[in-house]
């Protein structure tokens, strides 16, 4: 029989919805840093869940998940998949390759659509940057954001901050929130939107964040969103405490960003010989999927102790049941959530 590990305390947070007046989860940019760590809280109670034997809870009995994906997608769709059945949800997955818009629907059309078959919650990933707002406008029902475009990937940064929490604490560091570390995203943060959620994200938390590229892969004015900005890797490395790699985008890319991948590896992986030169304490993360041999290599990547790409995975699941959950909270008619923003 599974047993469903108590809700944490919120006598931290304000009472009831006023934890979380969002009906939609769009992007990190659009919460406080309270509404960040009550998503990290919640979310500790289904690690614990999803370390039992069985792993089943009933609180979205009867309620419909539709995970619509306009985008390829591997880990982020089976998360959200496991997430909504792990809590008692009926779960259904549309995928772009199935989808009208293959037909000359438009992306309104399809969302008015999914409106009238009333679920409970719609997860989106599109490739079109404010494609998950366009959506949200248009339904009745809560949306969770599960990538649009270069924009934001709101659970990837926040599963990301768990598994860095939960590292941490193995380590005799425990801290609600990241005060006093430095941390450093390297890779394609021009085309990357999990490296804009991150920034966000860990910001929130109290972390100086620092971001490394090609001059090419950098936006412009990043500087203005408080990032400390780097070309140098190693420079960037000096005196980090985490290092977030991230892939090349080249789907996103039209044109020739870097002069080859053997040089990119050279200047900007994370080689077994550059993390020698880091602190010996540095934590190692990648949001997947890894181009091995190029942005990080396979030493790196698989290092026990110092690398957290498995247990990013893990927290993925976690995040995205905390937040199904705290969404559909008003239509499960949990007290002190009733009314909507």
């Amino acid at each position: 029989m599974t047993t469903l590990p108590p809700s944490p305390p919120e006598d931290r947070f304000p009472a009831g919805r006023a934890a979380f007046p969002h009906r939609d989860l769009t992007g990190i940019g659009q919460l406080e840093r309270h509404e960040v760590l009550y998503i990290l809280d919640q979310a500790q109670r289904w690690v614990e869940l999803n370390r039992q034997r069985s792993k089943h809870a009933e609180l979205l009995s009867g309620l419909t998940i539709i995970n619509a994906f306009f985008e390829n997608s591997t880990r982020t769709l089976l998360s959200f998949e496991i997430a909504g059945k792990r809590l008692g949800a009926d779960v259904v997955n549309m995928v772009a390759a199935t989808s009208s818009l293959k037909k000359g629907e438009t992306l309104i059309d399809t969302a008015i659509t999914l409106n009238a078959m009333r679920a409970d919650a719609i997860v989106i990933r599109h490739g079109s940057s404010g494609a998950t707002q366009l959506i949200a406008d248009k339904v009745d029902c809560p949306v969770l954001n599960a990538g649009d475009g270069s924009h934001e990937h709101p659970t990837q940064a926040l599963l990301d901050a768990l598994a860095l929490r939960h590292a941490l604490a193995e380590r005799g560091e425990a801290s609600e929130d990241f005060t006093g570390r430095t941390i450093t995203i390297c890779g394609d943060i021009l085309h990357g939107r999990v490296a804009r959620s991150s920034l966000l994200c860990l910001q929130a938390l109290g972390a100086t964040v620092r971001l490394c590229a090609p001059p090419a892969l950098m936006p412009a004015g990043i500087e203005a969103m408080g990032a400390q900005v780097f070309d140098d890797f190693d420079a960037a490395l000096e005196g980090s405490d985490v290092v977030m790699m991230l892939r090349l985008q080249s789907e996103r890319m039209a044109g020739q960003f870097i002069p080859s991948a053997r040089e990119y590896r050279h200047r900007y992986g994370l080689t077994a010989k550059r993390l020698k030169r880091a602190a010996s304490d540095l934590l190692v993360m990648h949001p997947g999927p890894m181009n091995r041999g190029v942005e990080i290599d396979s030493e790196v990547a698989d290092l026990a102790g110092r690398s957290l790409v498995t247990r990013q995975v893990e927290m993925g699941v976690a995040i995205r049941m905390a937040c199904l959950d705290i969404l559909t909270r008003a239509a499960r008619g949990v007290e002190g959530w009733e009314t909507q923003a």
